[in-house]
């Protein structure tokens, strides 16, 4: 089945034709004029799905995505940002049987249209917030997240679920760059009138290893490297970026001492560390609450059990979970392949779960 026929899928699922529009509106978060069109894509199809249209907030210089309550006690947050930049996938809108295919339609396009449909015929005190910049980090949306989170009595979360499963913890992160001066020489004339920033670097390597700890399902992860000018030439220069996770805060902090204080290993060399903690863990003690609430809606509707998982990505939900309130995450899409050429979303579930969600947000607002 292939994207002409919209009314073929609208026999399948209304809610097919609105994912389909936003995923064709591809928008890599770091293209802001990309974002802006599909947050006004986005509030198009809010009005026509809940009568009213979205306010366009501009946060930070980002586009926000705001329907609903200016201060929320049921809170929903989703992003319709991407990590694709535009023109990666080819079809870019495909469906085949039950699978459904094109970038960003699990993380997380088909979760925000679940979470609009859901929100037909309630009333309350509710807001859908769509952020821009949560693929790059949250940095111009995380004080609005946890300035409406802080006064919000329960906050949902539409990242994708994992096999179904809601998501009842989350790792926090850290990111680093770490950069190692050298002194430059020739490879072959006088190596030894150098400083080796790539032999520096590769002590920096092991030493990121050491400070793994999986009790705590800690990672400390060298990702990007970059070192050196030309092949003959003994490098002055390499630039590091670490991603460090775990489920503890505590050893969240045991990393971020470890990477501030590391010292350079050959003589003349130096190392400047930039970045630091970032989203806090998401702890299963901050969803047990709404956990325990979702199983009870879902068995009084007749779906089978939710399940949940822990899981090592983080989400906005770790912040809006760090100033105290209730959350509960994984609530958008079944499929798989998040940030990958495969990413899918089950065709079949994407009714029964926004009509799961709109019997939980009732329950949260009865």
């Amino acid at each position: 089945m292939t994207s002409e026929n919209s009314n073929e899928y609208g026999r399948l699922t209304p809610m097919l034709p609105a994912i389909e529009a936003l995923v064709k509106c591809e928008s890599p978060s770091e293209d802001l004029d990309a974002c802006r069109s599909v947050v006004t894509l986005a509030s198009d199809i809010a009005t026509r799905v809940l009568g009213t249209p979205a306010q366009i907030k501009e946060i930070e210089g980002r586009p926000v995505f705001w329907w609903g309550s200016e201060r929320p006690k049921v809170l929903i947050l989703a992003h319709l940002d991407t990590v694709w930049p535009i023109g990666s996938f080819t079809p870019l809108w495909s469906v085949e049987g039950d699978v459904v295919r094109g970038p960003g339609v699990f993380d997380m396009k088909a979760g925000f249209v679940q979470a609009l449909y859901a929100l037909k015929g309630i009333e309350g005190e509710v807001a859908l917030i769509a952020t821009t910049d949560e693929e790059i980090g949250s940095h111009k949306s995380k004080a609005l997240i946890k300035d409406l989170s802080s006064t919000a009595d329960a906050v949902l979360v539409l990242e994708a679920s994992l096999d179904g499963k809601v998501k009842t913890g989350r790792k926090g992160t850290a990111m680093y760059q770490i950069s190692v001066h050298g002194r430059a020489s020739h490879a072959g004339l006088e190596p030894e009138k150098g400083v080796n920033a790539t032999t520096e670097v590769a002590h920096v390597i092991l030493a990121m290893s050491a400070l793994e700890n999986p009790e705590h399902g800690t990672t400390v992860v060298p990702t990007l490297l970059r070192s050196g000018n030309s092949i003959n030439t003994v490098p002055d220069l390499a630039v590091l970026e670490i991603d460090a996770r775990s489920f503890s805060e505590a050893d969240l902090q045991r990393v971020d001492a470890a990477i501030n204080k590391i010292a350079a290993v050959l003589p003349g060399a130096r190392i400047e560390v930039a970045g630091g903690l970032h989203r806090p863990p998401l702890q299963p003690s901050s969803t047990a609450a709404l956990y325990e609430i979702a199983e009870k809606v879902a068995a009084e509707i007749g779906m089978p059990p939710l399940g949940s998982a822990e899981v090592g990505g983080a989400s906005d939900g770790n912040f809006a979970a760090a100033t105290g309130a209730r959350v509960l995450d994984g609530l958008g899409a079944v499929g798989g392949g998040a940030h990958a050429a495969n990413e899918w979303v089950s065709l079949s579930s994407i009714e029964p779960r926004s009509a799961f969600l709109h019997a939980f947000i009732k329950e949260l607002l009865a």
